[in-house]
Order: C-alpha cells, then structure tokens, then sequence
C-alpha cells in the first residue's frame, strides 16, 4: 500500500455517509474505488475485507469508480483501485493506490486507531 498523506496545510477532505451509500467504520473507513475489469480491485477487496474481519470498528466500503464520477473528481481518484483511509468523522487521513498489502492496510489504520 503506497500511502500518502496530504501537505499539511491542507483541509483534508470529508467523506459523509450519505456520499457512500453507506455507514463510517465506528474507528475507521476503508473506502475503495473500482472499476468492473481490474484484476487488482479484486484482490484488494479480498485484503480489505480480510483486515476488517480481524479489526473491530473498520468498515470496508467498495465503490464503482464510474457510478460515483462526482465523488472521483471530488477526491481526486485517478486510477483504480484507490483505497481512502478515513477516520470515524469520515476525514481522509491515509490514501493509496494499487492493490495493498495486509500489513501495510493495518499499518495505515493503526495511525487512525490509537
């Protein structure tokens, strides 16, 4: 997971639950964008749902990239997968690209989770 934060000057930005379709973790979001053919948004989705087996509080929530266009353009969303670590208020706190792995998800989320 090549994560990487924001300057610091920056407002960071603000995932609300309504823009997801669904709930924010209780300590954190993991926040997925996809595309239909990408090998790589598979394989990220079956680490993220692993790590929010092990980890209480961590919601995982996938998105289609292309069914959430203005959400992409708001967050910048490049290329998928992209996955978003937000914290309970739905800030973005870690972001990162191509398909993760486990001990680096846990790492990032154990910035949010103190």
């Amino acid at each position: 997971m090549r994560a990487r934060r924001g300057k610091d000057d920056e407002v960071a930005e603000t995932v609300r639950p309504e823009d997801l379709g669904a709930e924010l973790g209780a300590k954190a979001t993991l926040l997925q964008f996809s595309s239909a053919f990408c090998a790589p948004c598979r394989a990220t989705r079956r680490v993220l749902g692993e790590v929010t087996g092990m980890v209480d509080g961590v919601a995982h929530v996938e998105l289609d990239a292309e069914a959430h266009l203005d959400l992409v353009r708001r967050l910048n969303i490049v290329r998928t997968p992209t996955v978003l670590v937000l914290d309970p208020a739905g800030r973005v706190v870690r972001r990162a690209t191509g398909a993760p792995r486990k001990p680096d998800v846990i790492a990032a989320l154990g910035e949010v989770i103190r």
